[in-house]
């Protein structure tokens, strides 16, 4: 996949925070596959791995999440954003984010005080190694919108006079398209040598 380019300030926080988000599902496989070993082959299980992985997991999805709007890669109708004029994408753009930040505003309006609630009395999960993952979570998931939010603007800002890019079928396709044609005219070629032997023969 092609990064898209990154466009002000904002980006350029976000793309940071992707990397993150890129980093820890190796982290996760790395701390199941230390659990499976101490499990499974010294007989030692741990009590931390499990939560720690669905605290990295629920991190990696909220930063993959504002990574996805960075890169414009959120839903959009494309059968019906391409075939109106710019005029009405514009109206379509601004309806969008319109709806996102109305989204937004719901959710922190209704979210901030069981987040900082959970936070200040760090709330923990519950289980033996009982890690503080509502008080942070919560917080985060508030945050995070926030960033979102922000993003969708500086997106519509920066994106208001380029022309959007056609969705192009090949992008979704995970294949070195040049690299099929070199070997097709390798083949080709050689079909040709042989049909060449074999009339000198």
């Amino acid at each position: 996949m092609v990064e898209h380019e990154r466009t002000g300030p904002v980006d350029f926080i976000t793309w940071r925070f992707s990397r993150l988000a890129m980093i820890l599902p190796a982290v996760i496989v790395a701390i199941m596959f230390y659990e499976v070993i101490l499990r499974y082959v010294f007989a030692s299980p741990t009590l931390w791995v499990n939560e720690m992985s669905l605290w990295l997991g629920g991190m990696v999805y909220l930063l993959a999440g504002l990574y996805a709007m960075q890169q414009r890669s959120h839903i959009r109708i494309f059968m019906l954003y391409d075939v109106v004029p710019r005029s009405v994408r514009k109206t379509f753009d601004v309806i969008s984010v319109g709806l996102l930040l109305f989204f937004v505003f719901l959710v922190i309006w209704g979210g901030t005080g069981e987040a900082y609630a959970k936070f200040m009395r760090w709330e923990r999960f519950g289980t033996a190694f009982d890690p503080p993952i509502p008080a942070t979570m919560k917080p985060l998931v508030l945050i995070t919108l926030l960033v979102v939010a922000v993003q969708a603007i500086s997106n519509l800002y920066y994106d208001w006079h380029k022309d959007p890019e056609a969705p192009d079928a090949l992008d979704e396709v995970d294949f070195d398209i040049e690299k099929i044609k070199a070997e097709q005219e390798k083949i080709a070629e050689l079909a040709e040598q042989k049909t060449l032997s074999k009339k000198a023969k």
